[in-house]
């Protein structure tokens, strides 16, 4: 079993409590253990970067330090965390000056960055270190006929790695694949969902919200998978906004792709997290409904 350090951040906590059990269950079935860190604290989110930059490395160097003491990579299913952890485990190893300005912070908590583990987003972890084939021999129940528009969102692929194609990624679609599921194509898979944007210009995010959705309505898609709870819940909570400001008549339900195969994987719905959204999932379980025992 492979083991890895776990950051849930903070809207696994409550708001998208439903992705860390799926996370937590699906990765079990796939022979991972996620060990969440202690007294782990929040990355900043999207807006602290941009009050203190110094201030902001040293709140995400403190998660580093202590997933260090375990020796174990540290995988955060959030995007927006995924992308402030890697950034700041990578700017720290390549700027000395910066790590001892952060270690001297640290020192406050008897902590230390020594820069020693690397940084996964959940969705590698599926992807690079399960694997499509182990997925695939693991899947009991594939959702086929299922269309799942695979939404990678604009932080996902941020970081850019050598092997990567940031441009056009297809490790989403082979993952919705490998559970037996159809992936569609539509235009604005990489495109911004509005993120904060929903507080600070409403008008604006609702229109990125909008563009996403039709998008995927376009491409015939039953359900939008996504790896980023903010994602979720901009895509999600508010589809009600987006019909009265545009006229349109959305209902579409948007789940983690931890839900989805943890569906395919035979896990019961109840510990995915399955029926708390606000748009229902019915149709979308329905299609591993006389397979698994769902309740």
């Amino acid at each position: 079993m492979s083991t890895f350090s776990y950051f849930p951040g903070c809207s696994l906590e409550k708001m998208s409590l439903s992705y860390h059990q799926s996370a937590i269950q699906s990765t079990k079935v796939l022979g991972v253990d996620l060990q969440e860190i202690d007294d782990w604290n929040c990355c900043g989110a999207t807006t602290y970067f941009h009050v203190d930059e110094i201030l902001a490395y040293t709140l995400v160097a403190r998660n580093l330090a202590i997933a260090e003491k375990t020796g174990h990579d540290l995988v955060a299913p959030c995007s927006a965390c995924y992308k402030n952890t890697y950034f700041t485990n990578t700017y720290l190893k390549e700027d000395q000056d910066l790590a001892d300005h952060i270690n001297y912070a640290l020192q406050q908590d008897n902590l230390h960055f020594s820069g020693e583990i690397d940084v996964k987003h959940l969705m590698e972890v599926f992807v690079d270190d399960v694997g499509f084939d182990q997925i695939q021999n693991k899947t009991t129940h594939p959702l086929e006929g299922l269309r799942v528009a695979p939404y990678y969102g604009c932080q996902l692929v941020r970081p850019r790695k050598d092997h990567e194609d940031v441009e056009n990624p297809r490790f989403f679609e082979d993952l919705i694949g490998a559970i037996g599921a159809e992936p569609v194509d539509y235009a604005y898979r990489l495109r911004c969902c509005g993120g904060s944007l929903i507080i600070t210009c409403r008008e604006a995010a609702l229109s990125l919200v909008h563009d996403l959705l039709q998008s995927a309505v376009n491409s015939e898609a039953d359900v939008i998978a996504t790896s980023c709870p903010m994602c979720q819940t901009n895509l999600e909570c508010y589809q009600m906004q987006v019909n009265q400001e545009f006229g349109t008549n959305y209902s579409i339900p948007i789940m983690f792709f931890t839900q989805l195969t943890g569906l395919a994987l035979g896990v019961p719905k109840k510990k995915l997290g399955i029926g708390t959204e606000f748009i229902s999932t019915d149709k979308i379980v329905a299609y591993a409904k006389e397979k698994i025992h769902i309740d």
